[in-house]
């Protein structure tokens, strides 16, 4: 049997890959500038950004391990290694986006 939705599935999964490597790609500028002075970051984000990613990723790789072993494919397994690494990406967008700003040289 022809399964006629696998394009919107490999579709949706690329916009949600997509969207967490906007997510990730924004954070990773904010904190740079952050650390460099021209962004306003909150107390504790240099420790912050270092100590969330094991959790994370052991999070990650438990929900890919238990897909596998469930049997349910490797796109429900991409999808459920892909969930909580988006859902923290997000989260940190978010978050950062909503710091004031600071021109440089101010305080």
């Amino acid at each position: 049997m022809i399964d006629v939705f696998a394009p919107y599935r490999m579709f949706n999964q690329t916009l949600r890959t997509g969207m967490m490597v906007w997510d990730v790609q924004v954070v990773m500028t904010l904190r740079m500038m952050g650390l460099a002075g021209a962004w306003s970051m909150p107390p504790g984000e240099a420790v912050r950004m270092v100590t969330e990613k094991p959790p994370a990723f052991a999070q990650a790789f438990a929900a890919w391990q238990k897909a596998m072993v469930s049997g349910r494919g490797i796109e429900a397994a991409g999808n459920a290694f892909s969930a909580p690494l988006s859902r923290k990406a997000r989260g940190n967008r978010r978050r950062l986006t909503r710091v004031k700003t600071r021109t440089l040289g101010s305080k």
